[in-house]
């Protein structure tokens, strides 16, 4: 084997600087002035996960029953994004809650300096077996 010839050689690219990739992953806020709220309020936002949130059936069978809780982030816009099941129950619960939340309609975004800002919100999710 002759090694002076390289031929063999595997040159790596360069790399380069991505100049296109411009956007940042924003952090939401947690605290602000005012808070995002879901159109018409809190008492709002239980009478629709309460209309829609809808027990499986396996979680149903097999008796299980506790608390979800989903952090999402309520965007300048208003809409939800970032959903993430930070305690979960299983057997189609966390699944379940998470649905509910990507049906809500957009809400009035959190302000800070009087501009809407990205702003991290938490919700529990009850499955109570009767």
């Amino acid at each position: 084997v002759n090694f002076d010839k390289g031929t063999d050689d595997v040159a790596a690219p360069i790399a380069k600087k991505n100049t296109e990739i411009t956007e940042e992953v924003e952090q939401p806020f947690v605290v602000v002035e005012q808070m995002p709220q879901f159109p018409g309020g809190e008492k709002e936002m239980m009478k629709f996960i309460k209309a829609n949130l809808k027990y499986p059936v396996i979680a149903q069978e097999m008796g299980v029953s506790g608390t979800v809780i989903i952090n999402f982030v309520v965007g300048r816009d208003g809409k939800i994004s970032r959903i993430k099941v930070m305690r979960g129950i299983g057997s189609g619960c966390d699944e379940e809650a998470t649905r509910v939340l990507e049906k809500m309609p957009p809400w009035s975004p959190g302000k800070q300096g009087g501009k809407p800002v990205m702003v991290s919100y938490t919700v529990p999710f009850k499955f109570v077996l009767n």
